[in-house]
């Protein structure tokens, strides 16, 4: 099937071509003739570099009246470099259709050039939801013409904590408009929101969205947490001609990680929310160009990165939810190349590893951090292998009697010696006698994860939810994130059990999770944190448990008034989203039948 075949018009279709497109990828097969052809909403999953932006773009494009200068398709996504890309496609697919304007609104820009786009007309608007809310409250963004709104990357968006702004976004489109939903991942969360935001919609799974890239191997290293960062250093000087990305959980190990990689000589960078645009923009160039070899990022500042030459992808921290891990290893191995994704793991998280090889369907092959003089030998080669490729230009020769003159009393092996020590002595010095960081995997017992990791810098922590009240961990980082106002918080391993889970958060910040806590509610329960005491521990809390402190540990508050109530976002309307729809969902279905 051919980008002709799927009911394109010929301007949208000359502008493709233009680029290059001959044959649309699965996604866009399916999404692309449902979309021109039905009113239905539509949820659409497929791992990144599979075309999704073509996919909801070419039909949205179709679709709008380029006549009327209103807005009539809002797009959402979680980042202003996704924002950014996604409004660039769309410009050039629309190219030849000659009215058609597309605004990008985000937010860490001049909004007064994004007003004065808004003011002049503009039928797309792509943006990042603070910046639409932001727009809409100064009533320059009107949305009650909007027919279609894409919410794209929505895992994304949940996990960075914008469900009331999706609210109060999609509070201000009409009853009647289609939902397109498109995503690399979808845990529960996002299923359970489509209820919210859309109505019996369509579904298309592109086959294997699930399973790791089949020309990208997938490496694990077995190291102490402590010792990560000597990890990542060795596997790069292992890999000297690595290109690739390493992601971190927060901003601020992205920024710790990518300092110490510059302060020691590595061709490093970052990209993490407290840059601003122009920042941004310079790092993502020097990238693209391979002035960078190694960029540090989060899953989040990651987002709308398209690069094909990607040669590894490191996991400095792997991600709570899978298919994350799915979507990073993605990125490498694309466009024919072989790619690496690489997991620099601890010995807790093997279930986690085990849980991966499942969802991939291939198995994650145990290396060995590499030694001194492995790394030594592999970079003396590489070393000797640029000498020799190095063109000699043709204004040396006027010099080679004064070199020669000064060279004179060496002989040819101290010559070779003098002048590779001059390049290599750095990493003789580093690698001389360095110590072995691999670790056992069946070094510490089942049990071993309930102690107290002092030597980590985690603590642990006791919280009164559990699975009975539907908790998953992304709810439990968001609550941290929260009520402790930092989302920079290391957070370390989550169990959730029946009625209650623990979570560990860096040493560091134990005050501020027990202070941010003190007066806490979720869904209308009255949170208890408490510091875990290990189980030899006979203190107050175990060895003197109320009947409250049993109850509160099943998950029961004790304020029967919260329980009910529940914490309701406030509104103008006093109604929430849901309901709102839901009183005029009867008259929607009638018209999609």
């Amino acid at each position: 099937m051919t980008f002709s075949e799927i009911g394109l018009n010929k301007d949208v279709l000359k502008a493709i071509t233009d680029l290059g497109f001959e044959n649309p990828t699965p996604i866009q097969k399916e999404a692309i003739p449902f979309v021109l052809s039905e009113e239905t909403d539509l949820i659409a999953l497929a791992q990144t570099g599979t075309g999704k932006t073509a996919a909801f773009g070419l039909p949205v494009i179709q679709k709008i009246d380029e006549n009327k200068t209103q807005t009539q398709s809002i797009i959402l996504c979680p980042t202003r470099e996704l924002c950014l890309q996604i409004a660039k496609d769309l410009e050039t697919y629309s190219k030849y259709t000659k009215k058609l304007k597309v605004t990008a609104v985000y937010g860490g820009a001049n909004i007064q050039t994004q007003i004065r786009k808004l003011n002049s007309g503009s039928q797309i608007v792509v943006g990042t939801p603070g910046r639409v809310i932001d727009l809409i409250n100064r009533k320059k963004l009107k949305l009650k013409d909007v027919e279609f709104v894409v919410l794209d990357e929505a895992d994304e968006m949940l996990n960075m904590g914008f469900k009331d702004d999706l609210d109060t976004i999609l509070a201000e489109t009409p009853e009647e408009k289609q939902t397109l939903l498109f995503s690399a991942t979808m845990p529960k969360e996002v299923l359970k929101i489509t209820k919210d935001y859309m109505f019996s919609p369509h579904r298309i799974e592109v086959s294997g969205r699930n399973e790791g890239a089949k020309n990208v191997d997938h490496h694990y290293y077995v190291v102490n947490a402590r010792d990560r960062y000597k990890a990542l250093r060795r596997i790069c000087d292992v890999n000297p001609d690595i290109y690739g990305i390493v992601f971190c959980r927060t901003r601020r190990e992205t920024k710790d990680v990518s300092d110490k990689l510059m302060q020691d000589g590595y061709n490093a960078d970052a990209i993490h929310g407290d840059l601003s645009q122009a920042q941004r923009d310079h790092v993502m160039n020097r990238f693209r160009k391979r002035n960078l070899q190694i960029l540090v990022a989060t899953d989040v500042a990651a987002r709308g990165i398209d690069i094909n030459e990607l040669t590894h992808v490191i996991n400095y921290n792997l991600p709570d939810d899978n298919e994350v891990y799915v979507h990073r290893s993605g990125r490498t191995g694309r466009a024919g190349n072989k790619g690496i994704s690489i997991i620099i793991s601890h010995s807790r998280e093997k279930r986690k590893l085990q849980s991966i090889e499942k969802m991939i369907q291939r198995d994650l092959i145990l290396q060995k951090v590499p030694g001194g003089d492995e790394i030594c030998e592999i970079q003396l080669l590489n070393l000797i292998d640029k000498i020799v490729k190095t063109d000699v230009s043709p204004q040396i020769e006027k010099h080679l009697p004064i070199i020669e003159e000064k060279l004179s009393h060496f002989n040819k092996e101290d010559l070779v010696k003098h002048f590779v020590s001059t390049e290599f002595n750095r990493f003789l010095s580093f690698y001389k006698n360095a110590p072995d960081l691999n670790i056992s995997t069946s070094q510490r017992k089942d049990g071993g994860d309930r102690k107290r990791h002092a030597d980590e810098g985690f603590t642990r922590f006791f919280i009164n939810l559990g699975k009975t009240h539907k908790l998953e961990p992304q709810n439990l980082i968001g609550l941290v994130n929260e009520y402790t106002r930092n989302r920079n918080l290391q957070i370390g391993k989550i169990d959730i059990m029946k009625g209650f889970s623990f979570f560990e958060v860096e040493s560091t910040a134990e005050k501020d999770v027990l202070k941010g806590f003190a007066d806490s509610q979720w869904n209308g329960y009255q949170l208890t944190v408490e510091v875990s005491k290990p189980k030899n521990d006979r203190g107050k809390r175990r060895g003197k448990s109320t009947s409250t402190e049993r109850r509160r540990r099943k998950g029961y508050s004790g304020n029967r008034r919260s329980e009910i109530s529940g914490n309701k976002r406030k509104s103008g309307s006093g109604k929430s989203f849901k309901s709102r729809f839901k009183d005029s969902n009867s008259g929607r279905r009638s018209r999609r039948k």
